[in-house]
């Protein structure tokens, strides 16, 4: 299967004979230009604009919360978080799905604006995850030292930041060289897109940085 990224929380899955997925739709305030996009499905992670803009995604079935779901033969598992609030008098901020998809035997991990943690209930829940979407640049996400930490427990075989300072947005989020080196990496080069197949996944867990289509 392939995955494209078009910045911020929006990818593109697509596998022969399955079902087009399109993730986390932005609008033009997120500062990255979305193409026209063509999919069978268009997942949501939280109602915000730099991840709902459905309309940008033409002919898809729209999913925007947690349940099981089986479109075109992509089996889909969406797992609900809450989002954690700065105030400690309000407990909760707003709501997450994270989602994991199965293409026929391989797994991608999408975590939405997934901001902490999560329980080891909701890490099980995720199953055996093959590739993992992290958020990796703070704001409403992640930061670097949480990512590792999530990356960590669910042990995926190939890892992609994303929601990460980039020179296409102004949001106030960390470069992505503060998560490589929480990481212990260095420079990595950049890809076009990432083809993931059964039997070239590595044993341990390795980091790909994609470049961001426009």
């Amino acid at each position: 299967m392939e995955i494209i990224w078009y910045g911020h929380s929006c990818f593109k899955f697509s596998e022969r004979n399955l079902s087009i997925v399109v993730t986390d739709p932005f609008d033009k305030s997120i500062g990255y230009s979305l193409p026209k996009l063509k999919a069978d499905i268009v997942t949501v992670s939280h109602d915000a604009p730099g991840h709902n803009n459905v309309g940008a995604v033409k002919e898809a079935r729209v999913i925007n919360g947690p349940g099981e779901y089986e479109i075109g033969g992509v089996f889909i598992t969406g797992v609900a978080t809450q989002q954690a609030s700065g105030d400690k008098k309000k407990k909760v901020e707003g709501k997450n799905t994270l989602y994991v998809f199965d293409f026929d035997g391989i797994t991608v991990a999408h975590l939405g604006d997934l901001d902490h943690v999560p329980t080891q209930a909701q890490v099980e829940e995720m199953g055996n995850v093959h590739v993992a979407l992290v958020p990796v640049g703070g704001g409403g996400g992640l930061n670097s030292s949480q990512a590792a930490e999530v990356i960590s427990l669910i042990e995926p075989a190939i890892v992609v930041p994303m929601h990460y300072k980039t020179e296409s947005t102004d949001l106030k989020l960390d470069p992505l060289n503060k998560f490589l080196k929480e990481m212990g990496l260095g420079t990595v080069k950049t890809e076009d897109s990432l083809n993931v197949k059964k039997g070239n996944l590595p044993e341990e867990t390795h980091v790909v940085v994609l470049e961001y289509k426009h």
